[in-house]
C-alpha cells in the first residue's frame, strides 16, 4: 500500500507543478505590454495586477466587464486565452 501511494504522488506531483505555458515565440514578437493592458481595459476589464509569468504568459488579476473577478493567462503574441478562472 505504501509504494502503491509513493507512485500515485511521484506521477501527480509533475502536474501539480505544471506551469501554464502559452508561447515559445521570441519576445520580439510579443504585443507592447501597455498597448495590451489598454485594450483589455478598453474591453472592460479592471486590472488590479499584470504581470509577464515564467510559462511566457501576459496574465491579469482584476475583474471583467460584469465585475465578476478574473485571473487570466494570455498569449502575448496572439492575445489568445490560454487559462482563465472567473469567480462568479
Amino acid at each position: 500500500m505504501r509504494n502503491l501511494l509513493l507512485v500515485v504522488l511521484l506521477v501527480a506531483s509533475p502536474l501539480a507543478l505544471a506551469k501554464t505555458e502559452c508561447t515559445t515565440a521570441d519576445k520580439s514578437q510579443w504585443q507592447d505590454q501597455a498597448k495590451f493592458q489598454e485594450g483589455l481595459k478598453a474591453q472592460g476589464y479592471d486590472i488590479k495586477k499584470f504581470k509577464v509569468t515564467d510559462g511566457n504568459c501576459y496574465e491579469i488579476y482584476g475583474w471583467n466587464k460584469d465585475k465578476q473577478k478574473v485571473e487570466i493567462y494570455f498569449n502575448p503574441v496572439d492575445g489568445k486565452v490560454v487559462k482563465s478562472e472567473i469567480e462568479d
